[in-house]
């Protein structure tokens, strides 16, 4: 098998990947302010309800507007696992219904309403969007790919299969970071229109790690998603 630093330059081109640039993360406008105290447990899951209460119903309509024949009957899940990193996402289930979850970690982590809106407004983004099959299109076109490559190449079975992951990866993650910003900036507009700041929920992003600009990364630098959200509400 030949070494990856020599059939991963290949898969992209036949991926037709675009240039990856790695340049400074652009600052945000906004000046950093301190985080917001934590909540108690109780207040926590009240401003979850409430949150969950006023988001669904405009989420939804978000939906029907900007969609067609599309499933936009979301329902909400909680993920109550222990000793879990906070997280939501945005998945389909069997029927196809859309489904957006948070883990009782970031429940519990976020400091007030407002970022319990903005998160539910960016996960309901993804599914209006479009996110999760634009995402396995591009998957399957760099699986596609990789086995190409690896019939090129003559690879066995077991490297054939390896490069072909490899390129279902790269395929997967080509858009991830375009996805990000574009839910930041829907989920902008649909927690404004549901009478939340999106600039106060955005601090959260003041608070978590910052992913940088990772070759292959699935996230943008955070003060890039600031600023997403702070273009998109001041033109709101």
């Amino acid at each position: 098998m030949r070494p990856f630093f020599l059939i991963l330059p290949l898969l992209f081109a036949l991926g037709a990947c675009a240039e990856i640039v790695v340049t400074e993360a652009p600052r945000s406008t906004a000046p950093q302010e301190p985080a917001p105290p934590r909540v108690g447990r109780a207040q926590t899951e009240a401003n979850f309800r409430t949150v969950v209460a006023r988001m669904e119903p405009v989420a939804e309509r978000e939906c029907r507007r900007r969609t067609s024949g599309v499933n936009c009957d979301f329902r909400v899940v909680v993920d109550d696992r222990p000793n879990q990193a906070p997280n939501a996402f945005q998945t389909l289930d069997d029927n196809g219904r859309p489904i957006i979850g948070f883990n009782t970690a970031l429940i519990a982590d976020a400091r007030n309403q407002d970022e319990l809106a903005f998160i539910f407004g960016h996960e309901a983004a993804h599914h209006i969007e479009g996110h999760i099959p634009q995402s396995q299109r591009s998957a399957m076109g760099g699986a596609l790919a990789g086995a190409v490559l690896a019939g090129a190449l003559g690879l066995d079975a077991g490297a054939g299969q390896t490069v072909t992951d490899i390129g279902a990866t790269v395929g997967a993650r080509r858009y991830s970071k375009e996805f990000e910003l574009e839910a930041d900036a829907l989920g902008t507009v649909i927690a404004a229109r549901a009478g939340y700041d999106p600039l106060v929920g955005a601090r959260f992003f003041q608070r978590i790690p910052d992913p940088g600009d990772q070759f292959l990364g699935t996230h943008p630098p955070n003060a890039e998603r600031i600023r997403t959200v702070e273009r998109v509400a001041a033109g709101l």
